[in-house]
């Protein structure tokens, strides 16, 4: 074997090691919600709702990163009740048409994450 193809096998098997390794999952794909396992009985703002806005949107949504999106805060319960009075919170988060999908760029919210913000909203989108 002379020296060059030792060097184009070493690049293919190097090339197929590299695509090897591109290797990209959807976690929804890998871990579905299983039926019943999304709890919407005691959904609150603070144990539920908020850990949800820190996950997906304060990075455009906090107090100091406002201006990113759009100038809207989603980090106080009063500017929370705003954008769910006028019904910009939650046709956003369920990219329902007429309304700016969010998060931005990004995917919708799991099943269950929309679920328990409906929940929290039918029950009052009490400040709990």
């Amino acid at each position: 074997m002379t020296e060059r193809m030792k060097r184009v096998i070493y690049i293919f098997i190097t090339f197929l090691l590299v695509i090897a390794s591109c290797y990209y999952d959807n976690k929804e794909y890998l871990y579905p919600e299983m039926p019943g396992s999304c709890d919407t009985s005691k959904v609150s703002l603070s144990l539920t709702i908020k850990p949800i806005l820190q996950s997906y949107c304060y990075t455009c949504h906090s107090n100091t990163t406002y201006q990113i999106g759009n100038n809207i805060k989603l980090e106080n319960y009063a500017d929370i009740k705003i954008a769910v009075d006028n019904g910009t919170f939650y046709g956003s988060v369920t990219h329902l048409q007429g309304f700016s999908p969010m998060p931005k760029g990004g995917g919708k919210l799991s099943n269950c994450n929309l679920n328990q913000i409906r929940a929290w909203i039918n029950q009052g989108a009490r400040n709990n």
